[in-house]
């Protein structure tokens, strides 16, 4: 009776324990692109100090670049999504994968290019260069809100994969 009494309290706890876990996983937040780019439109706006009619001009041109810039990125982050579901990853997987990155990086810096030619028509060097600090000033303070307690836990597969060698 009292062993009987015993596995029904463990059993409890052990379902207690696994509720609470799937709760945890399931309540977290997932990423807001719209609510970033929201966010990220007004931290430009403010740091810059674009006028109303600066505001009008730049954003969406801005905005335009980064989602062709968020497009160009696709399949690398396909590429780097399937490399994190395998268990044992060749050579030549990785290899793909770091000369996808350089295309990539390569072809976001053509596209930045092309778009700093458009936002010199419309902002002044001044502003442009300010544009620029604020870039980089917008992603440390994300990046540095991603230790909060909201921020993603590290999924499964984002541990050190075996390396399959060459014969």
């Amino acid at each position: 009776m009292k062993n009987r009494v015993l596995y029904i309290i463990m059993m409890t706890c052990l379902a207690f324990v696994v509720v609470s876990l799937q709760a945890q996983v399931g309540n977290r937040p997932k990423f807001d692109r719209q609510e970033f780019i929201t966010k990220h439109n007004a931290f430009i706006t403010a740091e810059i100090g674009l006028t109303g009619d600066e505001a009008v001009e730049f954003i969406p041109v801005e905005n335009q670049m980064k989602e062709k810039l968020f497009e160009i990125g696709n399949e690398c982050r396909k590429l780097n999504r399937e490399i994190r579901s395998k268990k044992t990853i060749s050579d030549e997987m990785y290899l793909k994968l770091i000369n996808c990155n350089f295309e990539t990086r390569l072809k976001e810096l053509q596209l930045e290019k092309e778009y700093y030619e458009e936002f010199k028509k419309i902002l002044s060097p001044e502003k442009l260069y300010r544009y620029q600090q604020a870039e980089f000033k917008f992603m440390r303070e994300f990046m540095g809100n991603q230790g909060d307690p909201q921020r993603r836990p590290p999924r499964e597969n984002d541990e050190p994969h075996e390396r399959k060698s060459k014969p």
